[in-house]
């Protein structure tokens, strides 16, 4: 099987010759290349080219578009710090959305027109045509809450879910119809998978999630399947309280952080959930040995089942060892699928 066989046998419930191995690589493909983060982030040849190079040396089955959270806003108009070698970020002190009139003068974008969208969307094309069928290939959208912040500013969105929530429900109109069509686009250039990043959602309980963030992400999610792609959602942290809402999405892949514990997870969504994690990208990956590595990735799979893809909790940091990395790719090729 290529790697992106694998990946769609996997996610289609479909027998596979081993378990796909799909950890998210940015700050560690940029490094692979030699290149500051920023070239990364900012030009699509050398996150393309970093990508690839990155899954070819470690026989990962896929390469992603994914770099950091500010393409949608900045393209809305945020201001974006642009660090050197570290990955763009949003000025919290200065959001756009501090007033909170100033969401009546925005519309979902044409990612096509604009700067950071394009940029994501010509990766996507140049990652098509270098991997061809041999690799799945994964597109990015922030999700509502991710989003929402991203715009608002963190702490204020979080004031307005409890003072505003009319206001909310009307920021996430925007942006998950905005994160719709750039998702679409980045079908159409070639994604095969859309990651849905929504690291916002793990800050809120339940009972708000449930009421106001989970309709907006099914928005999503849905609306993605609808246009031939297939879905992963990541939302970075402690998600254990809402990890029920998580797992009735539908999504095609639930990539968990480490704070979950698999066994809860896989009691708490539908059995033929995919999920994928989540060994600790430090204390574990860059800071474990092959060894520790493997037994963390045999409990994970074991907890999970046979409806399993090798990854860590969050992103791989950027100086793990080669032999720890490696370690992952060797598990997925070595366990029973």
């Amino acid at each position: 099987m290529t790697g992106r066989e694998r990946v769609f046998a996997m996610l289609e419930g479909r027998q596979t010759d081993r378990l796909p191995c799909m950890p998210i690589t940015m700050m560690f493909a940029a490094d692979q290349i030699g290149v500051k983060y920023h070239a990364y982030a900012t030009d699509c040849r050398i996150l393309a080219e970093g990508q690839m190079r990155t899954a070819e040396k470690f026989g990962f089955d896929y390469v992603s578009a994914i770099s950091d959270p500010a393409r949608e806003a900045a393209d809305f108009g945020a201001n974006i710090l642009y660090p050197e070698d570290q990955p763009p970020a949003l000025i919290e002190d200065d959001s756009l959305l501090a007033d909170k009139a100033a969401l009546h003068t925005l519309k979902a974008l044409d990612p096509s027109a604009g700067h950071r969208m394009r940029d994501r969307l010509e990766a996507v094309e140049l990652l098509r045509r270098r991997a061809g069928d041999q690799l799945c290939l994964e597109g990015w959208v922030e999700g509502p809450c991710a989003e929402a912040a991203d715009l608002r500013g963190i702490n204020r969105f979080m004031v307005d879910l409890l003072d505003d929530p009319d206001f909310v429900r009307e920021l996430f109109e925007l942006v998950t119809a905005n994160a719709v069509v750039f998702a679409r686009a980045q079908i159409e250039a070639g994604a095969d998978v859309i990651g849905i990043g929504d690291a916002a959602a793990s800050l809120i309980g339940p009972t708000l999630y449930n009421e106001l963030v989970w309709p907006y992400e099914k928005r999503l999610v849905d609306a993605i399947h609808e246009a031939g792609g297939r879905t992963r959602l990541h939302i970075c942290g402690n998600t254990r309280r809402i990890v029920t809402g998580m797992g009735k999405l539908g999504c095609s892949m639930v990539d968990l952080d480490y704070p979950v514990p698999m066994e809860e997870a896989r009691r708490q969504v539908p059995a033929n959930q995919v999920l994928a994690g989540n060994i600790d990208p430090v204390r574990t990956l860059r800071n474990g040995s092959p060894e520790s590595i493997r037994a963390e990735l045999e409990h994970c799979h074991r907890a999970v089942g046979p409806r399993y893809i090798v990854a860590a909790g969050c992103e791989i940091v950027r100086d793990t060892p080669a032999a720890n990395v490696e370690a992952l790719v060797d598990y997925a090729r070595q366990a029973k699928a």
